[in-house]
């Protein structure tokens, strides 16, 4: 049988015991199957939509649905590739080897504890997370700059993101716990903390399918969204840099030189011609941060709405690359991610590393800087080519132009021989030699 007999027949079964609802709609599910990956010019010469789509489209609406699900899979021998809200950027939720995509959208119950952590389905968007929280007077620790991703997405595929200043990423203690089911012919579910959470972590769901999570708050605090300008490189770092030593750490802070300006989407006008910073700050630092920027450039303004920090938000990490590509459709631009104070100091020799013009966005980890390095696309050599200059020069990569697991490899292989001894957990992603070794994640060093 090919594996399009076995699901139809796992499917059939699936809707038997009414484990959610199933699809084989053609248009749906050359949807479900792709992701944001066409941010990449590699990615989209290789996982074009349309060239790799699932049988079927199964969404589950309980979480006992899920470990029933797997064990029909299990039992047929059916891929299960898991998605959330798609807004992944690397092909992680692409079924290379078709079967069934599992979209966990159904499940988005949230409740916020006594103890101030939230549980939410993994199918709950950030956007509602957040709102409930701040509705109990609790801010979630940080969410993507695609706030609308599903909360299983961002911890199974995401890293960082608003909040990351202070507290990191999703590995260092914003999941206390999740509710995990495995591929492994059992049909159970068990609930896993502490140490036992890294192999679920940022590995795209190789070693299981997480249906709940509970995650870390702080008490709500009274955000704003400062906006400054500066003349030159050297003025904007100068006020970028000294953010880090503020009494109560920025929930974020981006910022961009001009030729990455026009096309984003402020609520203001900002000046083509400066290089942007935009910050999030608690109110009661929001006059200091004002001063620096005046004292190094321009305040451009300060707005108070909370909505206003999430547009602001909404213009983080990857976005300014997004827009730029679509503000300047007539040429095809790449980005890499990086971290290390060379893009502080040097801004020159990481420019160099690619053929120019070459663009930079700024973001601030709790250690120092990132950067979204932009430039003319001339090919996936050439964009290979870049990663080991820049780590001579002192500057970590990430690539955002693979799908393979690149966090705790060994210990997802160790991990997923248990939980998925059949290898049917979103096949094609997880190996211990990928063809682009670039395991530094820049929120982590």
């Amino acid at each position: 049988m090919t594996v399009a007999d076995r699901t139809a027949a796992a499917v059939a079964e699936i809707e038997r015991l009414g484990a959610g609802t199933v699809s084989t709609d053609p248009a749906l599910l050359v949807k479900v199957s792709s992701d944001w990956s066409r941010m990449s010019p590699v990615l989209q010469e290789k996982v074009p939509p349309g060239r790799y789509v699932a049988d079927a489209v199964v969404r589950p609406t309980r979480p006992e649905d899920v470990p029933q699900v797997l064990k029909v899979a299990f039992d047929h021998d059916v891929p299960i590739t898991p998605r959330g809200a798609g807004t992944g950027n690397y092909g992680q939720a692409t079924p290379f080897d078709g079967g069934i995509l599992l979209d966990l959208r159904g499940l988005d119950s949230i409740t916020v504890n006594p103890s101030g952590t939230i549980t939410a389905g993994a199918g709950a968007r950030m956007t509602a997370i957040d709102r409930v929280g701040r509705a109990a007077g609790r801010d979630i620790w940080m969410f993507p700059s695609t706030k609308s991703s599903t909360v299983g997405g961002f911890i199974g595929g995401g890293s960082a993101g608003t909040g990351t200043i202070e507290h990191r990423t999703t590995t260092d203690g914003f999941v206390v716990s999740a509710l995990v089911a495995h591929m492994d012919g059992s049909g159970t579910m068990q609930r896993v903390s502490g140490a036992e959470l890294t192999p679920y972590i940022h590995t795209y769901g190789v070693t299981g399918i997480l249906v709940e999570v509970e995650i870390r708050t702080d008490p709500a605090r009274d955000w704003v969204a400062v906006y400054g300008s500066f003349a030159s490189y050297a003025d904007l770092v100068a006020v970028h840099r000294s953010l880090l030593d503020l009494p109560q750490l920025p929930r974020l802070a981006s910022a961009d030189e001009p030729a990455l300006v026009p096309t984003l989407t402020a609520p203001i006008d900002l000046d083509p011609t400066r290089y942007s910073l935009r910050v999030i700050a608690e109110a009661s630092t929001a006059d200091e941060v004002a001063a620096r920027m005046a004292a190094g450039g321009e305040h451009v303004a300060t707005l108070t709405d909370y909505a206003e920090t999430d547009r602001l938000s909404g213009m983080s990490y990857n976005h300014p690359v997004w827009f730029f590509q679509r503000g300047n459709p007539d040429r095809t631009y790449f980005h890499m991610e990086s971290g290390g104070t060379p893009i502080w100091d040097d801004p020159d020799a990481v420019r160099a590393v690619y053929d120019g013009p070459v663009h930079l966005h700024l973001e601030l980890f709790g250690h120092g800087p990132g950067a979204m390095i932009v430039a003319e696309y001339r090919g996936e050599e050439a964009v290979l080519a870049g990663i080991p200059k820049l780590e001579a020069i002192g500057v970590g990569v990430h690539s955002p132009h693979q799908w393979y697991v690149d966090r705790n490899v060994e210990l997802a292989i160790e991990t997923a021989r248990v939980t998925d001894p059949k290898g049917l957990l979103n096949p094609g992603k997880l190996t211990a030699t990928p063809p682009v070794d670039t395991r530094v994640n820049i929120g982590v060093r």
